[in-house]
Parts: structure tokens; sequence; C-alpha cells
């Protein structure tokens, strides 16, 4: 089958198992084509961790609810029915995103109040993360209906996982701004948070990404994960600075991203550490730029490191 035609089966799929009424015939789901039937599910919103790129990574419990819930809301009924058909699940979809939310809403809440279950899932990886389920939750809650999380795939643990940074204390920031000078404040603004930092990033503003993060938080460690669990994952490992070089030069773009960024120094920086910060900054950066980002690295006041970095500048001529 050529890839059109398997995009149009796929979209005949998605389109025949997307319904406002509850799904029909039996409840079942296949794994290595054994059929399995799904015990009933009690009513309530199940938040269903999905694959975040290899279908194999999906729990045994995940599979089950998804075939006995009486509906999925999805981001999009094409990459929820990939899924569906590898397993064998005939449930109904109805799509829930950004920007049909305000209007699917109350239809979701209204099958709840009829006694159904709804399966919450995002395109990949856990619900609620970096997708608006929230203030679907939050309804439900509100409502007083049932809300049960099933756990399973997360790129940002995924990410956290290989990185080799610390992981006893992170912070996710999701996406940055992509304009440059909102870009840059909210980079200021995590600057001096004590844990490992975790981001989404998009291919085509890696370089500028990266570039701005070496000269807002320092030239700290860092690692550049791109399509993890898929058939071509890349972890890259080094500097902020030498990692935007990379791209910068030609790095892979193709792919989701997830950025993890060691933690700022805990310790106060000696005169030496400052020093030698402000020499390998000073290498690719104006002195301004150069400045900020150890001042930022290292939590010594701007005006001190200025005055070292005229120092370092004069000593080089």
């Amino acid at each position: 089958m050529t890839c059109c035609g398997a995009a149009d089966k796929l979209k005949a799929m998605a389109d025949d198992i997307t319904a406002d009424k509850p799904s029909q015939g039996p409840k079942v789901y296949r794994i290595g084509g054994h059929e399995f039937f799904a015990r009933p599910l009690a009513p309530a919103l199940y938040l269903v961790a999905t694959p975040i790129g290899n279908l194999g990574d999906v729990t045994l419990r995940a599979l089950e609810t998804l075939a006995a819930a009486d509906l999925i809301a999805c981001e999009d009924t094409r990459v929820t029915a990939r899924l569906l058909e590898r397993y064998g699940i005939r449930t109904a979809l109805t799509p829930y995103h950004d920007h049909n939310a305000a209007a699917a809403r109350p239809k979701i809440l209204a099958r709840l109040r009829d006694g159904g279950s709804v399966a919450l899932v995002s395109d990949a990886g856990t619900p609620l993360v970096s997708d608006p389920g929230y203030r679907l939750v939050r309804a439900a809650h509100d409502a007083g209906f049932a809300v049960t999380a099933l756990p399973g795939a997360s790129a940002v643990l995924a990410a956290l996982g290989v990185a080799g940074l610390p992981t006893d204390r992170f912070f996710f920031e999701g996406f940055l701004p992509p304009k440059d000078a909102a870009r840059r404040a909210r980079i200021a603004e995590i600057a001096r948070i004590p844990a490992t930092l975790v981001l989404y990033e998009t291919g085509p503003r890696m370089a500028d990404a990266l570039a701005a993060l070496a000269a807002g938080l320092g030239d700290r460690s860092a690692a550049v994960c791109r399509e993890l669990t898929k058939l071509h994952e890349e972890v890259r490992r080094d500097t902020l600075a030498a990692l935007a070089r990379g791209y910068a030069e030609g790095g892979e773009t193709r792919g989701e991203f997830v950025l993890v960024i060691a933690p700022p120094q805990t310790r106060a920086a000696s005169a030496e550490d400052v020093d030698d910060l402000l020499r390998q900054a000073l290498r690719t950066q104006t002195v301004k730029d150069a400045v900020g980002a150890v001042a930022a690295a290292t939590g010594e006041p701007r005006a001190q490191v200025y005055r070292r970095a005229l120092a370092l500048a004069k000593d080089t001529q």
C-alpha cells in the first residue's frame, strides 16, 4: 500500500469511529493476534497515557480502558486512530483540543452525567502536559464526577532518564516563547530555579533557542533528546553553547525535541570560576552577552562580572 493509501485508510477509520453516540459492538482489544474482552468501566473520566512514538509503549490497563470506554476524547482523531487500529479497538472518538475545547467540554460532561465512561488522551504521552485537558478535569471534579489517571509514557520523564543530568529536582517549562524579546525575558525568569530544566522545542527554532539559553543561563551542560522511542532516536549531550553551534551548522531539525538543562551552580563561584566562564563565553559572544550569561549562571553581581570581563579582554589585547 502506498503512503497516500495508508493515510486515506487511516482517515477513513478515524471518520468511521468518530461519533456522538456510545460505541457499538463488542468491547475488545487485540495483542499479538489474541483477542481480549474489556471489563466494564465505572462511570468516570479516565486520563490515559499513550505512546510518545513507539506504539508498543502502552500499558495493558490503558488498552483495556480504551476498549471499554464509551468515548475517547483526543487531540487528533487520526493520530489516536492509528493506535486503536494497532490494537483492534473500535471505541468512538471525539476531538478535544485547544480550538474546540470550550464547545466540546459540555458535551463530554453531558456524557459523564448520563453515566458514561470517557477516556481522555493526548496525541502522545500523558494528558494535561502541554495540552488543554486540565480545564476538563477541573470541570469534571466541580460537577462531582470521578477522575482516574492511568500513568504511562511521558516525553518529560523519558528525556530526564537518558540525559544524564540530576533528576532529584526538575522544573518543566514547556515551550519557550517564539519571539526573541519574550524568550529572553522568560529565560531570565527561569535562570535561578535550583533544578534541572526540561523544555519542549520545535526543530526549526532549535538553534536560536539553544543560543538564547546559552546566553541567558550560562554554558551549562545539557542534552537535546530527539524522536525519543522512535526509529531515529538521538540524544546529543554537550554544553549549551556547543549544542547551539552544532544546530546552527546543520544539526537535524526533523522530529520532536525535548531539552534537558543542568541546574545552576549551588556553591558560590570563585573568582577563578568566573574568569573561566567568562573566557569560554567571550570566545563566541559579545562582552555584554557574555557578562549576562555568566552573571545568570553564577549569581554574581552583573557589575562585578562586567569589570572582570573588561580586565580579561584587556589582558588578551
